[in-house]
């Protein structure tokens, strides 16, 4: 009688654990759908599991950062932060909280600023990406590269690729006409030397000044 109880508990602890495995599989399938719905489809197409297994370790993206386009396989986890950092060696983009809430990271998404340590690599599949390294042309510094020169809207420097991307991103959107407004829209830009006077006016004079940004 022991003996049949023990192995009642045996087999029941197989179907918790082999319930949990399944569990498990499908969060991951409906997690790797969701970031790459075309790769899986045509996995799923071939009814070849090998190539279902694969996709959850690695995923080809194509994505155009500054102009060059770059095919590149990854893991769904990697982030657009270090997919431009660590596999296209453009360190310009920092890395500071990796939390979404310093700005360090900023880049530039089809135009629009995104805290690239918040956003998935994967998620970015056919997508233009602009980087700090991608506003100068050439030898000639983008307008507010030059202003934050001129203003010396920097101090150790760290922050200074994201504080550009977002004053540009600013401009661009109209936030940027009123001393005021540079300081509510680069609110979400921090630097920890308090150089805020300065970016202020280096954004300020570019968005007056009628250069094109």
């Amino acid at each position: 009688m022991v003996q049949k109880k023990t192995d009642n508990a045996a087999e029941s602890d197989d179907l918790l654990n082999g319930t949990r495995r399944d569990f498990l599989k499908q969060t991951s399938l409906l997690t790797a759908a969701a970031l790459a719905p075309t790769t899986l489809v045509k996995a799923a197409e071939s009814g070849l599991d090998e190539k279902i297994a694969a996709v959850f370790e690695k995923i080809p993206v194509s994505i155009t950062v500054n102009g060059v386009s770059h095919q590149v396989v990854i893991e769904p986890r990697v982030t657009l932060l270090d997919l431009l950092r660590e596999h296209l060696h453009l360190t310009g983009t920092k890395k500071g909280c990796d939390r979404g809430q310093c700005g360090a990271c900023t880049v530039h998404v089809d135009g629009k600023r995104v805290n690239s340590c918040l956003s998935l690599a994967v998620m970015h599949d056919g997508h233009k990406v602009t980087t700090i390294e991608g506003l100068a042309n050439g030898d000639q510094l983008h307008p507010l590269q030059e202003a934050f020169i001129k203003h010396d809207g920097f101090q150790c420097g760290y922050c200074t690729p994201g504080q550009i991307m977002s004053g540009v991103a600013c401009i661009r959107e109209g936030h940027a006409n009123t001393e005021s407004d540079i300081r509510e829209y680069m609110s979400g830009n921090i630097c920890r030397c308090g150089a805020y006077p300065n970016i202020v006016k280096a954004i300020h004079e570019v968005s007056t000044g009628g250069q094109k940004v």
